[in-house]
This record gives structure tokens, C-alpha cells and sequence, in this order.
């Protein structure tokens, strides 16, 4: 199984930090969020990684050739940012042959069960499966409704009015027809991101998969403070 890896953001609310580290490197109880993902990837079996770079990207590549692992990893250098979705229709080569594959936002710190998800993705035969925790903030949050089965019902970015405290996780599984969709979305200012874009036109065909494995957005400094304090390293 392949991934795509997205970790061109600058981190701008964790400044004065990410000033010099890119937001992928910051390092959580001293290593790197990089090295947790790709530790995490390797042990659940995933051969190869796709990994986008926008801010700071020489420092990613100089930790990533002095980084040892088992995952196959590629880059891709994008000196303007096209969006989480935009960034896997340009790479779709990258999974070419593959079923189903990864897509994962890079500024979570997580140890989800990726193959367990996996094969919940595959039990429900689904275009997308989006992994999906318990908030306590859905209006700041991209918000699912589900029923019992896991069938997505409803999707709403940050909505005024939400209807679940499920968040999407920025944790997905896609089946390979997720490229028709991708190009019959529309966009804005060539910019394409699943969750503006993508995910409100596949609800039909979209699960939810409720993760019960620790989870932490790390974009600001209240966050990045609790993942110092509550990650244990699997």
C-alpha cells in the first residue's frame, strides 16, 4: 500500500518556532513529527510514501536523506501550494496499480490503527473513508454526520449550526475512482482541497471511520504544549 504525505505547511500560528522549522520537523518529547509518521507507516506495512513540500523544503529533504526507514519515500516540491486535493491529482501516477491508498495530513501527531482502517475502507467497498474523532469545537472543525453504519450522511466545513461533534481527522483511505471526483470538482484559484471542494460532492459514497486511537492537530501553541505532555511514544 502507498501514501501521500501532505506536509508543505508553514505552521504560521506556531511562530516563532516554525520560523526555522518547518511545521513536518517540530520535534514532539525530541523527535520529529516526520519520524513518528514514518515510524507509524512502517509498521503498518506501507511501501512507499509521497511526501509534498512547500516551506522550508531543503530542511525536510536534508532529514529525510539522513532519516533511515523501510518506506520507499519520494518528494514533490511545490513552489505554489495547489491544496490538499490538488495535491494528489498532480501525483496520481504515484499510485498507479494501487486498489486503494493513504492520505494523510502531516501536521497530525497520531498512532491510529492505519490498517484497521484500511480494512474497514475495504469491508464497505467505499470511495473514500474518512477517519473522524470527538470534538468539543465543531464550529472550528470540517464536521461529518453518520449513521449507525458509518455511512456519511452529511459534511459541512466549520459549520454555524453542527449537527455531530465528529471532526474529520485529515486521516483518509481512497479507493482509486476518487481521481473522477477530483477532477469534476470545481476549485478556487486552481486550488483544490478536499475538504471545501471534495468531500461535500462524495458524501453519497463516503464512510466514516471513528477513530478511538490518540489524536492531536499540533497548529497551535496550546496543542503542540499538550502533545509535549500527553504523547507516549507506541
Amino acid at each position: 500500500m502507498k501514501a501521500f504525505l501532505l506536509a508543505a505547511g508553514e505552521g504560521r500560528r506556531l511562530r516563532p518556532m516554525t520560523e526555522t522549522v518547518p511545521k513536518c520537523l517540530v520535534p514532539i518529547r525530541g523527535k520529529p513529527l516526520l519520524a513518528i509518521w514514518l515510524d507509524l507507516l512502517e509498521r503498518h506495512g506501507v511501501e512507499g510514501v509521497l511526501i509534498n513540500l512547500h516551506y522550508l523544503a531543503a530542511r525536510v529533504v536534508e532529514f529525510l536523506e539522513s532519516y533511515q526507514t523501510a518506506v520507499r519515500v519520494e518528494t514533490v516540491h511545490e513552489r505554489r501550494l495547489v491544496g490538499s486535493a490538488g495535491t494528489v491529482l498532480a501525483n496520481r501516477k504515484f499510485v498507479s496499480g494501487e486498489n486503494d491508498f493513504l492520505i494523510l495530513y502531516a501536521d497530525n501527531l497520531t498512532d491510529v490503527d492505519l490498517g484497521a482502517m484500511t480494512r474497514f475502507h475495504r469491508l464497505h467497498q467505499s470511495l473514500l473513508t474518512l477517519g473522524v474523532s470527538r470534538t468539543d469545537r465543531p464550529r472550528e472543525k470540517g464536521i461529518v454526520v453518520a449513521d449507525a453504519d458509518g455511512k456519511v450522511i452529511d459534511f459541512e466545513e466549520k459549520p454555524t449550526n453542527p449537527r455531530s461533534d465528529l471532526a474529520n481527522a485529515g486521516i483518509y483511505v481512497a479507493s482509486r475512482d476518487i481521481f473522477a471526483a477530483l477532477e469534476q470538482a470545481g476549485h478556487e484559484n486552481d486550488v483544490l482541497d478536499f475538504g471545501y471542494h471534495v468531500l461535500p460532492r462524495v458524501v453519497s459514497r463516503t464512510y466514516a471511520y471513528v477513530m478511538e486511537d490518540f489524536l492531536l492537530d499540533i497548529g497551535t501553541p496550546e496543542s503542540y504544549e499538550r502533545a509535549q505532555r500527553d504523547w507516549r511514544e507506541p
